[in-house]
C-alpha cells in the first residue's frame, strides 16, 4: 500500500491512561486556521475482546455507527426510509467502509463491521494510494526550522527534546529534508502541548479525546504540530503514548503525507507501540515521502526498510499459527492475520497493537483453551497471553516446559485439547508434553516422519484444528488425522488465509 496527500486526517487511538491539566496554549497565526487542513488523533473508548465477534447490541451500536459514518464517510441522513431498489445512504456508506477495510461487503451493520468501527482509525474519507500533484501540500524548500514552544509535565525537557529530534530525523534519513531547531521567533514547524481550546479552531476534548494534530505544509500554521496534554506521553515506556512514535507520525503529516492502509506503516491510522530502539521507517512510508521529496542524496549507508508481509504471497512462510478463542491467528514478522470463522476476510494487525510487550518474529505458538492462554515462543523465552494481557509471571524460560537444555528454540508447536498433549517441533524431531501433568512424555524426542508418514520437509508452523493436525512447511500445509497416521491432503497457505 502507498500513501497520499488529502485534505485532512483524523487518527483515533485507544487511551490507556489520562490526567487533568489546566494549561491552555495559544496557537500562533490563528487567523489562518480556516485555510489549512488538519490531522487529528482521536481516542475511541471501548472494550474489545479478541475472541469471536459478538453480535451488535442494539441502539447504542447504531448510534455509534451513524456517528462514525457521519464523521468519517460524510453520512447525511438521520432516519430516512428507503424504498424500492434504491439503497439507503446508510447502506451505501457501510458498503464504502466495508470495501475499504476489505470486509465482507453486506451494506448492513454486522458484527465484523462494528468491530472495525470500534478500532483506532483515520477519521476522514479513506484513500488507497498517494497521489501528488506538483507543488501541492509539500514544502518548497528542504531546509526547515522547528521550535518547541512548551513542554509536557509527563517527561523531562531533555526527554521531549530528544523525542522530537529523533522523530524528525526519521524523515530526514530518507529525504533531502533537513531540520534545524530555533529557540525564539516563528519556525516552519511550531510544536506545542495544550489542552481544550488551544487557539487553532480544533480544540482537544480532554482525556480520551484528541491525542495530537498537525497541519499540512503551507504558509502560516502549516506544518505545526500540537499534542493534547490531557494524555500521558512517555519516553521509553510501553504504557501511555510514546512521544517519539506519536510525533514521528504527526511530522509525516507536517511533511504532506496522509494515512496509509498498510497496517505496518508508521502512517497507518492507528497508534501502535513499536520498539523505539530498533525502529526503522517501513518501506511504505519511504515510498510515500520520497514521492514528495525524493531520496536522501547523502545516504551512503542505506538500511533495509521493513515491508509488511502479504498474506497472498504464494511463497509466504508463516512463523507460527494458533487459535485464540475460536479465531485463527497467523504470525509473520511483526504482524499477524486474524481470521474469524464467521467472516469471509482476514484482518491484519501489528502484533504490538494487541500485545505491546510480546515479541515480534516469534518461533511458535499454541492455545491451551482450558487455561484460556495462548503461548508465544521466541528463542529461550515463552510468553503466555490471556486476551490482551500478558499473564502474570511471564515471560518464562523455555525449560519451564521440561525441554532439555540443548534445545535453544522451537520451530513449531501445537496443542491437542482432546488428549491434553502439546507437540514441540525442533527441526526434524518433536517432543510430546503432557499439559495436564506438566511433564514431558517418556520416549521423546522422536523423528517427525515416524509419527507423520510422508512428512519430510521442514516444519515451520503447526496447528490442531477441528480434529485434524496441520503441519506447515514453507507455503504448503499438510493435513493429517488427529493421530498423525494418515495424511489426508496437501493445501496452501491461501486456503486458510482466504486469498
Amino acid at each position: 500500500m502507498t500513501q497520499g496527500v488529502t485534505q485532512s486526517f483524523i487518527l483515533s487511538c485507544i487511551k490507556a491512561s489520562s490526567k487533568p491539566h489546566t494549561a491552555l496554549v495559544s496557537c500562533k497565526r490563528r487567523n489562518m486556521k480556516h485555510y489549512y487542513q488538519l490531522c487529528v488523533l482521536i481516542g475511541l473508548v471501548f472494550q474489545v475482546q479478541p475472541g469471536p465477534i459478538p453480535p451488535p447490541s442494539g441502539k447504542q451500536d447504531e448510534i455509534l455507527a451513524k456517528a462514525y459514518l457521519k464523521t468519517l464517510y460524510e453520512l447525511k441522513e438521520d432516519n430516512k426510509q428507503s424504498y424500492g431498489r434504491r439503497a439507503s445512504e446508510m447502506s451505501q456508506k457501510l458498503t464504502e467502509m466495508q470495501e475499504f477495510f476489505r470486509l465482507n461487503v453486506t451494506g448492513v451493520l454486522d458484527s465484523e463491521t462494528l468491530e472495525v468501527m470500534k478500532k483506532p482509525r483515520c477519521g476522514v474519507p479513506d484513500v488507497s494510494a498517494y497521489a501528488v500533484s506538483p507543488g501541492q501540500h509539500k514544502w518548497s524548500k528542504n531546509q526547515l526550522t522547528y521550535r518547541i514552544e512548551n513542554y509536557t509535565p509527563d517527561m523531562t525537557a531533555a526527554e521531549v527534546d530528544d523525542s522530537i529530534h529523533r522523530a524528525l530525523q526519521v524523515w530526514a534519513r530518507v529525504t533531502p529534508l533537513r531540520f534545524t531547531r530555533i529557540h525564539s521567533g516563528t519556525a516552519d514547524i511550531m510544536i506545542s502541548f495544550g489542552v481544550g481550546d488551544h487557539g487553532d479552531g480544533y480544540p482537544f476534548d480532554g482525556p480520551n479525546g484528541f491525542l495530537a494534530h498537525a497541519f499540512f505544509p503551507s504558509p502560516g500554521i502549516g506544518g505545526d504540530a500540537h499534542f493534547d496534554d490531557d494524555e500521558t506521553f512517555t519516553f521509553t515506556s510501553t504504557q501511555g503514548y510514546n512521544l517519539f512514535l506519536v510525533a514521528a507520525h504527526e511530522f509525516g503529516h507536517s511533511m504532506g503525507l496522509e494515512h496509509s492502509k498498510d497496517p505496518g506503516a508508521l502512517m497507518h491510522p492507528t497508534y501502535s507501540y513499536r520498539n523505539i530502539n530498533t525502529f526503522t521507517l517501513p518501506q511504505d512510508d519511504v515510498n510515500g515521502i520520497q514521492a514528495l521529496y525524493g531520496p536522501n542524496p547523502d545516504d551512503v549507508d542505506p538500511v533495509t526498510h521493513p515491508v509488511t508481509p502479504d498474506a497472498c504471497d504464494p511463497n509466504l512462510v508463516l512463523d507460527a499459527v494458533t487459535l485464540l478463542r475460536g479465531e485463527m491467528m497467523f504470525f509473520k514478522k511483526n504482524i499477524f492475520w486474524r481470521r474469524n470463522p464467521m467472516a469471509s476476510e482476514t484482518e491484519q494487525h501489528l502484533i504490538k497493537s494487541f500485545w505491546p510487550e510480546a515479541p515480534d518474529n516469534i518461533d511458535a505458538a499454541y492455545e491451551d483453551s482450558s487455561d484460556d492462554l495462548v503461548y508465544l515462543f521466541k528463542g529461550q523465552k515463552v510468553w503466555a497471553i490471556n486476551g490482551y494481557d500478558i499473564a502474570k509471571g511471564y515471560p518464562k524460560s523455555l525449560r519451564s516446559f521440561s525441554l532439555p537444555p540443548k534445545e535453544k528454540k522451537l520451530t513449531a508447536a501445537l496443542h491437542n485439547p482432546d488428549n491434553g498433549k502439546t507437540l514441540f517441533f525442533v527441526g526434524k524431531l518433536y517432543y510430546s508434553y503432557d499439559h495436564r501433568d506438566k511433564k514431558m512424555d517418556n520416549g521423546y524426542p522422536k523423528r517427525v516422519e515416524e509419527a507423520f508418514p510422508g512428512m519430510t520437509g521442514k516444519i515451520t508452523a503447526a496447528l490442531y484444528y477441528q480434529g485434524f493436525i496441520y503441519l506447515f512447511s514453507g507455503p504448503r500445509i499438510f493435513e493429517f488425522t488427529s493421530d498423525g497416521e494418515r495424511m489426508m491432503r496437501v493445501m496452501q497457505n491461501r486456503d486458510f488465509l482466504l486469498c
